[in-house]
């Protein structure tokens, strides 16, 4: 379908924040327009009833981590978030508004990890640090209010990638046991080729060429894009994941290659929800307020992660 009305709307307010790649291409840069973009939208963030920013172990210097809870009621369900932006930029601030609505609407913790920013920190640095932090949920759950028995990540775009390989990475360990993944327009394959990255190349906020800039910043090598800790679809074996949503969206040069991560695991037997909206770019979930997909789309993972809490 064409490009949602709304959806046009919101790309031209967002031309503000430049992510075209090319030889002066600076992550700083970058950061700071994400992250001004993100403070416009700030007034509108909900409050909860308990915001707490602390450190938690696992990189040299420790994980900063900020903990949302929507009540003081025990034994919650947690999720733990894992922010979008290229492993090069984002943060806890610029995905705020998301937590505070997903922690009310759901009625959970959520846990949103600022991992380690390539090029400063290349691969593996990101994942070592989500995994450390998701660890560290699951065996301090009891301390924060949760309920160990019901904890999920989850993450859009490169948080979506990381939060792909981490349920990768906890069914090889054993633990934590994870009861969903959320994959929102997630990163799983070192690919330029797919209809919908050739089609999507330029125009729709997230680029083909970004993408790129992306993985030069975040691999130390050139052969680390090929990993399956980089590219998931390439693990040899999905069986045995957590239950999946995966959330596409139309315009998105990254929506075949999450689509297809689904179909594998879903050919490997793991239960998932693939939820592909119409007429809506890469980013735009979250942005309810401006977009009616958004909401359906927030509607839809809310019902889909309080089923699992719900078992």
């Amino acid at each position: 379908m064409a490009l949602h009305p709304e959806a046009q709307v919101m790309l031209d307010l967002m031309q503000t924040v430049d992510l075209h790649a090319g030889d002066d291409a600076d992550p700083v840069v970058w950061r700071a327009a994400l992250e001004q973009f993100a403070q416009a939208g700030a007034a509108m963030a909900e409050p909860v009833a308990e915001v707490e920013d602390r450190t938690v172990p696992g990189s040299p210097d420790g994980i900063p981590v900020r903990i949302y809870k929507p009540s003081a009621e025990p034994g919650l369900p947690v999720l733990v978030w894992l922010h979008g932006g290229g492993w090069a930029i984002g943060s806890v601030e610029t995905h705020d508004a998301i937590c505070r609505s997903v922690a009310n609407a759901v009625g959970c913790i959520v846990v949103s990890v600022e991992y380690r920013l390539a090029p400063e920190h290349r691969y593996p640095a990101a994942l070592d640090d989500a995994f450390a932090a998701t660890q560290w949920v699951a065996a301090n759950a009891d301390e924060l209010g949760g309920d160990p028995a019901r904890i999920a990540v989850g993450g859009d775009s490169a948080g979506g990638n990381l939060t792909a390989v981490v349920s990768l990475l906890a069914r090889d360990a054993g633990t934590p046991s994870l009861v969903m993944q959320l994959l929102v327009y997630p990163v799983t394959d070192h690919e330029f080729e797919s209809s919908s990255m050739v089609d999507n190349a330029t125009g729709y906020f997230l680029e083909r060429d970004s993408m790129r800039q992306f993985y030069e910043w975040y691999c130390a090598a050139p052969a680390d894009a090929d990993d399956w800790r980089v590219s998931p679809m390439r693990a040899a074996d999905l069986a045995g994941l957590p239950p999946a949503i995966v959330v596409t969206a139309e315009y998105d040069p990254l929506r075949d290659q999450g689509e297809a991560y689904a179909r594998k695991m879903e050919a490997a037997g793991v239960p998932v929800q693939l939820l592909r909206y119409d007429g809506v770019f890469h980013g735009f979930f979250g942005m309810g307020a401006m977009m009616e997909p958004s909401r359906r789309a927030f509607d839809d993972v809310v019902d889909g992660l309080q089923r699992a809490f719900k078992g």
